[in-house]
């Protein structure tokens, strides 16, 4: 059971930096909202962290930023969150690796193992945290202005296909650091209660103790009768 739940961590660790990896490189952040006089126009908008592009029936343009000064706040916050993020989950992925049972690596040192695994969970979580900010203030700004009156139809934002898959991508994050937490307090608990009763088990009880008399030889007796 504990194997299964450690390659159970390694997969959806896998799967988070799989994710983060593609809401890095997709542009669809903010896309263009078909609302009012938009609903004429045969284009779609999409935003991205490194680049926009333009969609049209029979194409697509991309074009790279030219400058990051040019990004509003929340996307030079979220470019750089998110490549934090993708460093500190390879970063815990090779840590859990070393931890869990699938590798022989520190196995002469169960405490090492324990604490490897624990160190790799709190970096899965924080690299959840720093996921799910710029996703999440992201999704803010956008519902924001896409209620604001003072803006017009053309300028109106709504949420794209990589905020949901960051999301998602947070949420697995957040999965695999409780596992392996839980994991570190399972095998720490078995420790702690498997040594607490063998200090009792090397007394022996009563009932297990053998006396063994001695036996008077003949000659005692002949020499006590005498």
């Amino acid at each position: 059971m504990r194997v299964k739940l450690d390659i159970l961590a390694l997969v959806l660790g896998g799967l988070g930096i799989v994710g983060l990896i593609a809401i890095t490189a997709m542009p669809l952040w903010r896309v263009s909202a078909f609302i009012g006089a938009n609903l004429i126009v045969m284009e779609d908008q999409w935003e991205g962290l490194w680049m926009n592009c333009i969609k049209q029936i029979d194409r697509m343009q991309c074009k790279v930023y030219d400058s990051l000064l040019i990004l509003p706040v929340e996307l030079q916050a979220a470019r750089g969150l998110v490549c934090a993020s993708i460093v500190l989950a390879l970063v815990a992925f090779v840590i859990t690796v070393v931890g869990t049972k699938v590798t022989a690596c520190c196995d002469d040192s169960p405490e090492a193992k324990m604490t490897t695994l624990a160190i790799g969970g709190c970096i899965f979580l924080l690299a959840c945290l720093t996921t799910m900010i710029p996703v999440c203030w992201v999704a803010h700004t956008v519902i924001r202005d896409f209620y604001n009156p003072t803006l017009v139809d053309a300028q109106r934002r709504e949420l794209g296909t990589a905020l949901y898959v960051g999301w998602a991508t947070a949420g697995i994050l957040l999965a695999t650091g409780v596992i392996l937490l839980l994991r570190f307090c399972q095998r720490r608990g078995k420790r702690e209660g498997g040594d607490y009763p063998g200090a009792y088990a090397l007394a022996p009880s009563a009932a297990d103790s053998v006396y063994l008399q001695r036996a008077p030889s003949t000659t005692h007796k002949a020499m006590e009768y005498v």
